[in-house]
């Protein structure tokens, strides 16, 4: 242990305020001794001894009186027990004698210094306990001493077992322990009274030192005989009465607990702290007696003349003193001592001195003899020669081991904090025991009649709040803490001190981060580290080490059964390192390691139900409040849509709740129970319910990502209604406080749109939301005392509806929104404010589906009526109006990717609207309507929106091209039913035409063939369907039209084209087989056409050829049939269990029949005209080998296809395997004439 760092006389945290309003010294104006370390060399043993002035009361420091020989001291000066100016305020209490110290004078210093406790020091005592200690193998007097363990530090007050039997005597009270001690101990036990020689020898003393300051020889009246008389005796009455033990602590009845209640004359507690936005718990009213000045201070202030942080070797320790310390011209400090010359110093006294210089690091002593009471000589010695006088020569090295060996010994032993231990050594006993007086308490009636337990837990308390204020705290101190907490709250009384017991709740619940994921916990975590060396009472307690065998819990004496440990022999304790300290191996006090955020949130509800309860209990008017019994669940039923009123019900609500947090803005709320604002029970309500709120909300998240909506329903309602009464209670509301109330809003409406989107598992999350822990039901219960907790049912009812259930998700962004807006938290929270946006859009995108959906639904049900109905017109208004606001939810965010797919849903949301006035109409005089006309062309409108939203696809690729394919989709419609329904009463054909053209160009630029994705199937067959009808309608125009040959030439070049175009794309496609064999049929179709107004055999012949070129080319669409109609086949046969309806469920069976009955028709003429053609040719021209060998194939083909369509009996695969062969032929044939016509 290293030295302090503190230099000179320092200031106390707590200040004047708490010492009765001394000023103090700052290192310039101490009258103290330096406080530089010193350190003494001693009979060649270096002794290290360092004192540094924490505080100081003493008055400005005076040269002594040096007396005149022959003084009679049995003479009262003129000045004595009066008040002086040179004396200052403390006056007689400092000089006039040398009262014992309070029982609790470690206390008082432990308050003041309360940064120390628990981490920098190791003893806290009075200077005249660590003398005794000390002085323990020197001395046959008997010692008993209260050890106190707060965190690494023990904290020693003398244990005046006399007075505290003379109390027992005359009150009943401590019988508990006058009975174990005559029992166990001293069976005789009687008052011991002090000797006439010690009365007169205290006299002595006092009237040495009036004298010694009675400098300015200011004459003074002596008191009269019976003055001094009376002095005596009530100095006496003061002796005895000074260190008298208070009774067990009761709540006082003088002591109102109402918060209004006058606290004049009382000396505040130092403030606590609390920690995140909570004001610390006040002063305890019912501890008010404890810190008030006067006879009922029960010893718990701080009233020593001097506090010095005093370092011996390694030990660190605080100590208190009240010694006179003189000073000025030859002697800067010097400590005054009174001796009769006829009594030689023993080694007692000189250790005394030697330690009291040490102490106040006083250089000097100055000796004055005396001869009964009259003076004879001084003596100045310095303080490194004091061990070296004669007849009391003593090492200090011994005495470094003893105070070693001894603090060794009560840490290792002294483990349990909040136990009072008992340090007893019988006078002329050589064995030093060690009692926990905690536990022998514990086996009486009444646990509380320790007088220790209050101070404790007062101090446990006061250094987790200092520990917790601290701005740089570690985590690793988490665990300290909760020890400390802890053992706090086991040791009050929950009727006596409900504050106290609140606030430790309080804290404990705080030490856990709700808001930050636990991580695994590991070897270095600083959460697991030893933090210090106090454990929790829980924890299992280590076995004594008996390593050195320095201390023994054997049986041999009766009463070893009740000590903790024993020191056999004093002498041991001289022997350096005789007792090891055993730091190290005391059990960790880490910090709880939860697991998972459920055991966590939990663990910090469990410590808010119990400071709710303190609370509750501490309020009066329990007759005014509402009935609950806290074992009956409250009812969290779900309500149908019938009982709420739809959603203008929940537009009333909404309105109620933005009243109601207006009202909140301008502080109108009180709760019910009667609690004054301002007092502490409001005040720490007020930030319990705020932590189950966040602890109820932080559960519902978590139940929420593993899916389990039901229950994160019911935990944020939980959340909800712990908020609702915050509100009710809270008289300024802070915008945090608001900012998480949005929270919880937001996370409600994921919740109940992810039910919405669940409806399948309804039973299962019912069950969930239902289900309720008693400890949830009694925290409700402690939330109904202050309000009805229903401010927010309108959006924690789990509803059957689906509609409803989206509705509510709505309103609960919405009113998240709305609270954002409030204190202008949207600006100082973008995040979270973007995050409520894009919600809110999103909701309002899930909604608009919803109606457009039923509205499609609506039209599909219509069969009588063919007109639209209102219905369907109101679900289109709702639909649009909802995704005309989402979108401008996200435009208002810049997210242009949402807005697209809003965009996108609104064109889908036209077509809708257009397919409804499509079913309008008779199909019979079906014509495309103006209506649709107009729908479709919004449509276009609001995709290309959409497309200019976006920008480019690199911005988001697949929204980019699901607008395309929806806007492709689009244009294809339109063009498509303008072609088949042509409206031919309003426009030209020619004009139809060219609008279906333009149409499907527009739908063929939208439509991305080249991009690997999936989608490029689609898109090919899309294409592929644009250029069939394309070459469709062109050929259509070229057989109906007459006259401009221009544009019959045109047109009859784009048909071939797109013919041309088709053809390719579906032969790409390995399910488009009957397709493709139409567009084939089609160009055979054209090819014939054309032939029929050629002139030329010539002409017709190479026509001719091109339209069997195109039937070869179909082979491939019959290879694919063929392959479908086997596994067609096949599969009864490999599995009679599955339906036929499965296989092939591309092959339409009928409409491959009509096409291949078409196919051998057309392929019989043109095979027949090809025949007939070659033939004449030949018998008119010169014969022609090539020709030869094609004329033969033709008419070899054309007698198999006739046999085969002759047959009537062969099956459709048959007759496609047929037609196959018949093909290969005809290309085989083709490639042998071309062939042989190369030279």
């Amino acid at each position: 242990m290293g030295d302090p760092k503190e230099a000179g006389a320092e200031a106390s945290p707590s200040g004047a305020a708490a010492r009765g309003g001394l000023s103090l010294l700052s290192q310039a104006d101490s009258e103290e001794p330096s406080a530089q370390g010193s350190a003494l060399f001693l009979g060649g043993n270096e002794v290290k001894s360092r004192a540094v002035v924490k505080y100081s009361s003493a008055p400005p420091r005076t040269a002594f009186a040096r007396l005149e020989e022959k003084t009679d001291l049995k003479l009262p000066p003129a000045n004595w027990l009066r008040e002086s100016a040179k004396l200052g305020p403390a006056g007689t209490t400092i000089l006039g004698n040398s009262k014992k110290s309070k029982p609790f004078s470690s206390f008082g210093m432990a308050y003041d210094f309360i940064d120390s406790v628990g981490n920098d020091v190791d003893v806290v005592s009075d200077s005249e306990n660590i003398k005794k200690l000390l002085k323990i193998p020197y001395s046959k007097s008997h010692v008993s001493m209260a050890v106190h363990r707060i965190g690494r530090t023990l904290l020693l007050d003398e244990l005046d077992i006399q007075e505290l039997f003379m109390r027992s005597s005359q009150t009943g009270d401590w019988t508990w322990l006058k009975e174990f001690y005559q029992r166990l101990i001293d069976q005789k036990w009687q008052r011991k009274k002090k000797s006439k020689e010690h009365w007169y020898q205290k006299a002595i003393l006092s009237k040495f030192l009036y004298y010694s300051i009675n400098g300015d020889g200011a004459a003074q009246p002596v008191p009269s005989p019976a003055e001094q008389e009376e002095s005596s005796s009530s100095q006496q009455t003061h002796e005895s009465e000074g260190a008298a033990w208070p009774a067990p602590f009761e709540m006082p009845s003088s002591v109102s607990e109402d918060p209004s209640a006058s606290s004049q004359g009382r000396e505040p507690l130092e403030p606590s702290c609390i920690v995140g936005h909570v004001a610390s718990a006040p002063k305890e009213q019912n501890l008010t007696t404890l810190f008030n000045d006067g006879e009922n201070s029960q010893g718990l202030k701080n009233d020593f003349v001097r506090n010095i942080l005093w370092t011996f070797e390694d030990i660190h320790m605080l100590v208190g003193s009240n010694m006179p310390i003189f000073g000025g011209g030859r002697y800067p400090a010097v400590s005054l001592r009174l001796r009769d010359n006829n009594k030689p110093i023993n080694v007692l006294t000189g250790i005394d001195y030697w330690l009291d210089n040490l102490i106040c690091n006083v250089p000097e002593l100055v000796m004055c003899f005396h001869v009964n009471g009259i003076v004879q000589k001084y003596e100045m010695i310095k303080t490194e020669e004091i061990p070296n006088l004669e007849n009391s020569n003593f090492s200090t090295k011994v005495i470094k081991d003893i105070a070693q060996n001894i603090l060794s010994f009560l840490k290792s032993n002294c483990t349990k904090e909040g136990h009072t231990y008992w340090l007893f050594k019988a006078s002329g006993s050589d064995i030093v025991k060690l009692y926990d007086l905690t536990t022998l308490c514990e086996e009486t009636e009444d646990k509380y009649q320790n007088p220790f337990t209050m101070p404790v837990a007062i101090l446990l308390y006061k250094v987790a709040c200092n520990m917790m204020m601290k701005k740089n705290q570690n985590k690793k101190h988490y665990g300290t803490i909760r020890t400390l907490l802890l053992n706090c709250v086991k040791l009050l009384d929950k009727s006596r001190h409900p504050q106290i017991i609140a606030s430790a709740n309080y804290m404990l619940s705080e030490l856990f981060q709700l808001d930050e994921p636990k991580k695994e916990e590991s070897s270095d975590s600083p959460l697991n580290e030893n933090s210090d060396e106090s454990y929790s009472e829980e924890e299992e307690e280590m076995a004594d080490s008996d390593e050195n065998g320095s201390y023994s819990t054997s049986s041999d004496p009766a009463d070893d059964n009740k000590a903790v440990a024993i020191i056999k022999s004093v002498g041991e304790l001289s022997v350096p390192e005789k007792y090891k300290s055993i730091h190290q191996i005391r059990p960790s006090c880490a910090f709880p390691v939860c697991h998972d955020t459920e055991e966590r949130c939990r663990l910090v509800l469990s410590y808010v139900l119990e400071g709710l309860k303190s609370v509750d209990s501490s309020i009066k008017k329990e007759s005014d409040l509402p009935a609950a019994d806290p074992s009956t669940p409250i009812p969290l039923k779900y309500e149908d849509e019938s009982t709420r009123g739809g959603p203008e019900g929940l537009e009333k609500q909404m309105a109620l709740f933005l009243d109601k947090m207006g009202s909140i803005q301008k502080g109108s709320c009180s709760g019910q129970s009667g609690m004054t604002p301002g007092s502490w029970q409001h005040k720490m309500k007020l930030q319990l319910i705020l932590k189950s709120s966040k602890a109820y909300y932080i559960l519902s998240d978590a139940a929420m990502s593993l899916q389990k909506y039901g229950r994160a329903l019911r935990y944020i309602k939980l959340a909800l209604q712990s908020h609702d009464t915050y509100c009710c209670l809270c008289t300024n509301m802070l915008s945090e406080v608001l900012l998480f109330l949005s929270q919880y809003l937001t996370l409600c409406g994921d919740i109940q749109l992810m039910l919405a989107q669940n409806a399948n598992n309804r039973a299962a999350h019912l069950e969930e939301f239902n289900y309720q822990t008693k400890e949830d039901q009694e925290i409700l219960h402690s939330l109904h005392r202050e309000s009805s907790c229903q401010g927010f049912a309108w959006a924690t009812d789990l509803s059957t509806d689906l509609e409803s259930q989206l509705s509510v998700s709505c309103k609960c962004y919405e009113a998240a929104n709305e609270i954002l807006q409030f204190s202008d938290l949207k600006s100082q929270n973008p995040e979270h404010y973007v995050q409520v946006l894009k919600r809110m859009g999103n909701i309002r995108n899930e909604i608009g589906v919803f109606y457009m959906n039923q509205a499609a639904a609506l039209q599909g049900e219509r069969v009588v009526s063919k007109s639209v109905s209102a219905a369907e017109q109101q679900l289109w208004k709702k639909s649009f109006s909802c995704f005309e606001k989402g979108i401008h939810n996200f435009e208002s965010i810049d997210d242009a990717t949402n807005a697209a797919l809003l965009l996108c849903n609104t064109g889908r949301l036209m077509r809708v609207c257009a397919q409804a006035h499509c079913g309008a109409e008779d199909e019979f005089k079906r014509e495309f309507s103006p209506e649709e006309g107009l729908y479709y062309s919004k449509a276009v409108d609001y995709y290309l929106k959409a497309l200019r939203s976006l920008g480019t696809r690199d911005m988001h690729p697949i929204v980019w091209d699901s607008v395309n394919w929806e806007l492709s989709t689009t244009y294809f419609t339109m063009a498509t039913l303008q072609q088949d329904y042509a409206p031919l009463s309003r426009k030209a054909q020619e004009q139809i035409e060219k609008e279906v053209s333009e149409a499907m160009m527009k739908s063929l630029k939208h439509c991305d063939v080249d991009s690997a994705t999936a989608r490029q199937p689609l898109c090919q067959y899309r294409a592929a369907t644009i250029h069939h009808r394309l070459a469709s309608m062109y050929h259509s125009c070229l057989r109906n039209q007459v006259g401009d040959e221009h544009l019959r030439k045109q047109h009859r070049v784009l048909a071939d084209l797109h013919y041309s175009k088709a053809a390719k794309l579906f032969q790409l496609l390995k399910d488009a087989p009957c397709e493709l064999l139409r567009v084939q049929l089609e160009r055979v179709a054209f090819a014939e056409f054309q032939m029929s107004s050629q002139n030329s055999n010539v002409g017709k012949l190479k026509t001719l050829s091109g339209a069997l070129d195109i039937m070869v080319r179909t082979e491939h669409a019959f290879q694919l049939i063929r392959k479908e109609l086997v596994e067609e086949c096949d599969q009864p046969k490999n599995d009679e269990a599955t339906p036929a309806a499965d296989s092939s469920p591309n092959l339409n069976r009928e409409e491959v029949i009509k096409l291949l009955s078409i196919f051998e028709s057309r392929l019989s003429f043109l095979l027949l005209q090809s025949i007939k053609l070659m033939s004449s040719s030949k018998r008119k021209m010169s014969s022609n080998a090539e020709e030869d060998i094609v004329l033969q194939t033709n008419k070899q083909i054309y007698s198999q296809l006739l046999r085969a369509t002759a047959n009537r009996n062969s099956t459709l695969l048959e007759r496609i395997e047929v037609v196959i062969c018949l093909l290969e032929q005809l290309a085989s044939g083709s490639s042998r004439s071309s062939g042989s016509a190369v030279p």
